[in-house]
Order: structure tokens, then C-alpha cells, then sequence
């Protein structure tokens, strides 16, 4: 599927606050469109009609229906960071804590699952026009994954071990969403793979931001 190449709409920070309102109703009744009927529910001209905004409008703010339901995935991101702020995992260590938050955040999902799998197949169709809002998505869930590893400045080794698990996380999704998964195996993923934060926990950083063992790959 390939995204119609236009101009990105106004970025959020910039927004005054009638357009944010707009763009919050935009929002959420394209998020009520996903849940009810996902991916394919998702028809710009009924988004148009049910936010109170003209066609044209909707396009300045968001120029296709990827990065609609990009910017919904932000958005549901948004709120969960904002409701692990208050209520934080409670695990002993970083493995416990991220594997908690993640598993926070797919039952979220699991309540509402057309809207995940529209989220989730946005994610996937995004070519390059969408690559801001995508870097955007992955720079917020490293964010949620950081808090709850109650890391400010992540090494290079916990950098890549975040990569990992976001990776793993992201595909246990799809697999849940494509029936070929359980949520114990979701579980059990999440929770292997969570492993690998305790690992590049102890590993230090180097003056070029390499791991220890990559310098001693170069060197062999």
C-alpha cells in the first residue's frame, strides 16, 4: 500500500488551541471509527464529517489515513506513559518492571482490539512520507521503556537491548492480533526477552558509545 505523498499537517507544538481541539476531535472520532470496524472503518471523508471539519481541513492535519492512525497510536502512547507516571510498575529490577509495563500496555490493546489492529497495520503499511510519525511512536516507547528501567542516560548496550525488546514487543503484537499467539506466549516473550535489559545493565559504556564487546570484536 503506498501512502499518497504530501505535505505533513501542522506538528502539535505549533498548534493554537483551536486548532488543537480540532485536531483532539479529529482524533477521537477516527479512534471511535477504528474501534468498532479497525482498519478499514477508517474512511477520511466520515472522519471529516463526525470531527465537524471539512475534508480539505482533515488533510492539512493529517495528509493520508496511515498517518491518521500513526498519530492515534501517539496519542494512545501518550496517555499510557501518562498513567504509568502515576501509577509505576512495581517490579524489583529494570527486567520486571519493563516486562510489567509492557504487558500493561497489551492488555490496554486487548480491550480493544479493532483499534490495535488498525494502529497496528498503519504501523506496517508506513513507507517514508510516514517516517517522522513513525520515529516518533518508536521514540516514545523507548521513552515508557526507560522510565520503567529508571534510566536517564542509557548506555549504548541499553540503547540496543531497548531496540530488542521494543522489536519483540511489536511482533508478539501482530502474532496475538493474527490469532497464532496466546497471551501466555505473549507473556512468556515479553518476559525472555526483558532479560536482555539486566544484561546491558552491567555492561559500560565506552568513549565511542560502543559495547565492550563490540570493541573487542574490532580489535580480533
Amino acid at each position: 500500500m503506498t501512502v499518497a505523498a504530501k505535505s505533513p499537517g501542522p506538528p502539535p507544538t505549533s498548534l493554537t488551541q483551536r486548532q488543537e481541539a480540532r485536531r483532539r476531535s479529529i482524533l477521537d472520532a477516527s479512534t471511535q471509527l477504528a474501534g468498532r470496524g479497525g482498519f478499514d472503518a477508517v474512511q477520511m471523508r466520515e472522519v471529516a464529517e463526525r470531527s465537524g471539519v471539512a475534508l480539505g481541513t482533515l488533510y492539512r492535519y493529517f495528509p493520508s489515513k496511515i498517518h491518521l492512525l500513526v498519530a492515534i497510536m501517539q496519542d494512545q502512547l501518550d496517555h499510557l506513559h501518562t498513567t504509568l507516571r502515576k501509577r509505576p510498575p512495581a517490579g524489583t529490577g529494570p527486567a520486571e518492571r519493563v516486562a510489567e509495563t509492557l504487558m500493561r500496555a497489551f492488555r490496554a490493546l486487548q480491550r480493544e482490539p479493532q483499534l490495535a489492529d488498525a494502529m497496528v497495520r498503519a504501523l506496517t503499511f508506513a513507507d517514508r512520507s510516514v517516517s517522522a510519525e513513525v520515529d516518533r511512536v518508536s521514540q516514545q516507547t523507548t521513552a515508557i521503556i526507560l522510565d520503567a528501567m529508571a534510566v536517564a542516560e542509557p548506555t549504548a548496550a541499553q540503547l540496543s537491548a531497548v531496540r530488542v525488546v521494543e522489536h519483540t514487543w511489536h511482533a508478539a503484537l501482530i502474532t496475538w492480533l493474527s490469532g497464532r499467539a496466546s497471551i501466555a506466549q505473549v507473556r512468556a516473550d515479553i518476559e525472555t526477552v526483558c532479560q536482555l535489559l539486566e544484561l546491558a545493565e552491567s555492561e559500560p559504556a565506552t568513549t565511542d558509545g560502543a559495547t565492550k564487546a563490540g570493541g573487542r570484536n574490532r580489535s580480533a
